[in-house]
């Protein structure tokens, strides 16, 4: 506008000088237009018809000199034009008609341009006050579209903020149950160490106690129940681990997106409150030609919404991830408690029926013990009453014998040598029998030392395994974790 208007500028600040004849020179005319600020080469647009180029050619008049007579020609400047006091005849140049219609010309001519140049001067203000109010009513839109773009921006960091929060407090609590996760894992280890070593205790039973009890069979089914929740739980610690990584990429996306939103927003701000009389604004050339962007508002949008959205379906899945990982800690640390509880139990059963065997067994040894000290008086009495019918013996024999000596007819078979005979007989019958019960009392009483012996063979073997489930079992397993230990709390 500036440039514009700088010919009428300078055509009020210069005044023009008195002509000097009623016909002005065109070199006056020029000299009156001349710009007094800086030229700058306008774009084509700005190229309007009324510049005072246009007007010099409008308004300059070339005077010309009458026809020269033939004789004249071929002449010297000085000889062509001879001065005044040369010539000996004055002759017409112009005649005043030609004189009077050359200023009515001029006079119209002048008016024509005067007429233009207020219609121009008029329509020139009103493109003024129309572009003037143009490029207000532009500057304001893009104001008015910059706040919008402002307020667009505000409106997705705050979304972003929220989710961000969000996600962060979901990563957070996720990973604070792995860390509870990890310590559940590992306070299966005692429990599961404690299951191997009383199998391992209790192959060291002996004799007919090695057998695959109750107890046993809990115990391995223990060792399967506590390796089955370690393998679940590492699974979950496995998904858990991949969880945290797709949370953290969410989180990062959200962060760079927030980040590239905070730095729109900078800019945008500051657009937005630029103004005509702002510090800072300048002309970049050809800026408008430069086309950076690589995105419209639609896919601008769904970019922050995918980001939103994405944030959310890994935060829904970890949070559903965080309620299985809880169940499957109170699931664990329940199968744990409840086969802990049964082999306990199974123990408890196990050494009741082994106390009372060995008890039962303690009897019975008492009372072997008790019959070979009876046997043994009975066999020293059988043996003394063998010897105690040795005289009587000895005495029938004798008397037999010494009847024998009797003379002649004297040997007579009376009744006293059939009563001494039979006498011997019954005797030695007598022995015979004694002899035979005292075989059969030593037999009885090797029977009772080889019993005696198995009762305490036995009851060596029950007290081993009472000192195996009693003392060293159930002992370890007085340690058992706690719940809280067990759903990783401690």
């Amino acid at each position: 506008m500036e440039l514009v208007g700088s010919p009428l500028s300078a055509v009020y600040a210069h005044p023009r000088s008195t002509p000097t004849s009623f016909l002005p020179a065109i070199s006056t005319m020029a000299s009156s237009y001349k710009n007094r600020v800086p030229y700058y080469p306008l774009p084509q647009s700005f190229s309007l018809p009324w510049m005072p180029s246009t007007y010099y050619k409008t308004a300059a008049i070339n005077p010309t000199l009458a026809p020269l007579s033939k004789s004249s020609q071929g002449l010297t400047p000085s000889k062509s034009l001879p001065f005044v006091s040369n010539r000996t005849t004055l002759f017409t140049r112009y005649t005043p008609d030609d004189w009077y219609r050359s200023n009515l010309t001029n006079y119209k001519e002048s008016e024509t341009s005067r007429r233009n140049a207020e219609r121009l001067r008029v329509e020139t203000s009103r493109m003024i006050q129309d572009k003037y109010q143009q490029t207000q009513k532009t500057q304001g839109e893009s104001t008015k579209n910059l706040g919008l773009r402002v307020s667009d921006i505000e409106f997705w960091k705050s979304e972003l903020c929220g989710e961000l929060d969000e996600m962060i407090g979901e990563t957070n609590a996720l990973t604070d149950l792995k860390k509870r996760l990890e310590r559940a894992l590992a306070e299966t280890e005692a429990p599961l160490q404690v299951s191997q070593e009383c199998l391992l205790h209790r192959e060291k039973r002996m004799g007919i106690d090695l057998v695959h009890d109750d107890v046993e069979k809990q115990l391995f089914m223990e060792v399967d129940v506590i390796r089955s929740c370690q393998e679940r739980m590492q699974r979950y610690l496995e998904k858990a681990k991949a969880q945290l990584a797709s949370n953290r990429a969410a989180q990062h996306e959200l962060e760079r997106d927030l980040a590239n939103k905070q730095a729109a927003h900078r800019i945008d701000n500051k657009c937005h409150y630029l103004r005509n009389t702002s510090d800072g604004i300048s002309y970049y050339r050809g800026v408008e030609r430069v086309d950076a962007t690589i995105s419209v508002p639609e896919s601008w949008a769904k970019f922050t919404d995918d980001n939103i959205l994405g944030s959310q379906s890994e935060r829904a899945a970890s949070a559903k991830l965080r309620d299985n990982i809880e169940n499957l800690l109170v699931v664990t640390a329940n199968e744990m408690w409840r086969q802990f509880n049964a082999v306990n139990v199974a123990f408890t059963n196990r050494i009741a029926e082994t106390a009372d065997a060995k008890n039962k067994i303690q009897t019975h040894l008492a009372k072997t013990l008790q019959e070979i000290f009876q046997i043994e008086m009975n066999i020293e009495a059988i043996r003394k009453a063998i010897r105690d019918k040795g005289p009587p013996l000895k005495v029938a024999q004798t008397r037999l014998d010494e009847r024998t000596r009797r003379p002649n007819v004297e040997l007579c078979r009376d009744p006293a040598q059939i009563r001494l005979i039979n006498e011997v007989h019954e005797i030695d019958e007598t022995i015979q029998s004694l002899q035979q019960r005292l075989r059969d009392a030593e037999d009885m009483l090797q029977m009772l030392v080889h019993t005696k012996s198995v009762l305490e063979h036995d009851l060596a073997i029950k007290a081993n395994s009472l000192f195996i489930d009693q003392e060293k079992c159930m002992g370890m397993r007085k340690a058992f974790p706690c719940t809280t230990r067990l759903v990783g709390y401690i």
